[in-house]
């Protein structure tokens, strides 16, 4: 697929149909159109091809939609990804294993969020202490 500016096309295009999405005028111009399209089909007595025109529209917009979702789902959290890694190797005490923690066996994913919930209590347990001081 063509390359712009590092990025492929269907990428660039995927993020563009997000962004456009998420604004509060989209939300808007789509309630217009479906209120729009429901006054169309009073005023023409809901022809026979109206439902139709409505099913593949909104299957389109749909699938389009997903697409662009999980895109841009997977690009932040790919981004998301680089920056704590990057924050892992720049502390000298972290553990750089953390960096590749992703392809760990699911044993290991286990036996750290068990450690990660034992810290968890025993620094809430200290938090609750020092505010009650």
């Amino acid at each position: 697929m063509k390359r712009v500016s590092g990025r492929s096309v269907g990428s660039l295009l995927l993020h563009r149909i997000g962004e456009v999405s998420s604004h509060a005028a989209a939300g808007l111009v789509a309630t217009l159109l479906i209120l729009g399209w429901v006054v169309f089909g009073i005023v023409t007595d809901f022809p026979d091809w109206w439902d139709t025109v409505l099913y593949i529209t909104s299957s389109s917009v749909t699938l389009v939609m997903v697409f662009a979702i999980q895109h841009t789902q997977s690009r932040q959290q790919s981004a998301t990804q680089r920056k704590l890694d990057e924050i892992l190797r720049a502390l000298p005490n972290a553990d750089g294993s953390l960096i590749a923690v992703e392809e760990a066996p699911d044993g290991e994913l286990e036996a750290r969020a068990e450690l990660n919930l034992a810290d968890r209590e025993k620094a809430l347990h200290d938090y609750s202490n020092a505010a009650q001081s």
